[in-house]
């Protein structure tokens, strides 16, 4: 039975969001069978501007019931909705099997009242802001995407595309999904709770001093690393490079050796067959266990699925 696919998309989407037409048309094409269907939706239906200026020609949502509604997110959320749009959204909900949202659509389907008390994400960048206006959502501002039932959301940009591949794989089977990854270049759909973003830009400092002991920690990442010696390394007393540090990068020097080790504990897990405890060991943390935790704070998952996770995607390649 083919699942119809509609992509209801609010004035000035983002043109990135069609690519996640293409994980349906690969799916298609790889089962040699019309597993989705897919449909351009907005409002009233006809060309449909992007923020860019793509134009999309579109199906009015009247009279149209979906499997799956996917709806894309702007460049700029908070944009006022017609009243109009937030009640189809509302009315393709109630008749969908399931509803999702790329990047900031999230702020969309909150508007609709439909993640109340739900576990939500969207594009880091706006993850608080959505937070704030919509207080009964558990935002969850480092993850890929989130399935809350029959709800699912995604962080921004290409992420549209893990979402439409878990989508595939709860249809059909992970094999599938995995031969779409593959066609598509892309990792076979990263997990929901891997970061959305590589935490070393949020502390690219304001100052050469800090930038020195930044670079200081990340050759020395095996040894202890007190603040004292990182201050050292910035040529400024503890009180004032603690104080300055903070300033520049938003944590806490430990927070941001943790953040360095994790990084750089990651990379070595992915690239090389070494032990848990080896990388522990390697990248400064006291033992695995506290790697573990660190992990979990910073991935939602402990370093033995991150493992497993690239010996798949080593095997998926060869």
């Amino acid at each position: 039975m083919q699942r119809k696919i509609g992509l209801l998309l609010p004035p000035g989407f983002q043109a990135l969001d069609l690519m996640a037409t293409t994980v349906f048309e690969l799916a298609n094409d790889i089962a040699g069978a019309p597993l989705y269907g897919v449909q351009m939706l907005s409002e009233a239906g006809g060309i449909m501007h992007s923020s860019s200026g793509v134009g999309v020609l579109t199906e009015a949502v009247t009279g149209h019931a979906f499997d799956t509604v996917l709806v894309g997110g702007q460049l700029a959320p908070g944009q006022p909705s017609t009243p109009g749009f937030i009640g189809i959204l509302r009315q393709s909900a109630q008749q969908a099997r399931r509803v999702a949202s790329i990047c900031t659509g999230a702020f969309l389907l909150a508007e609709a009242g439909l993640l109340d008390g739900k576990r939500v994400t969207t594009h880091w960048a706006l993850a608080r802001e959505l937070q704030r206006a919509y207080p009964k959502l558990r935002v969850e501002e480092d993850r890929i995407f989130i399935n809350e039932g029959r709800i699912w959301t995604s962080a921004g940009m290409t992420a549209c595309v893990d979402l439409c591949l878990a989508l595939v794989e709860a249809d059909h089977g992970i094999e599938l999904s995995r031969q779409i990854a593959r066609k598509l270049v892309v990792y076979h759909r990263r997990s929901g709770g891997q970061s959305q973003f590589s935490a070393l830009l949020e502390l690219e400092p304001k100052s050469d001093r800090i930038q020195q002991a930044l670079s200081y920690a990340k050759r020395h990442l095996k040894k202890p690393l007190s603040v004292d010696e990182l201050a050292g390394a910035a040529n400024l007393s503890t009180r004032q490079f603690s104080r300055t540090f903070r300033v520049e990068t938003g944590q806490s020097p430990a927070r941001a050796v943790e953040v360095l080790r994790v990084e750089a504990a990651r990379a070595m897990i992915e690239g090389s067959n070494h032990s848990i405890d080896v990388v522990a060991r390697e990248t400064g943390f006291a033992d695995p266990e506290r790697m573990r935790r660190a992990f979990l704070r910073a991935f939602g998952q402990p370093p033995q699925a991150i493992k497993r996770a690239a010996r798949e995607q080593a095997a998926m390649s060869v």
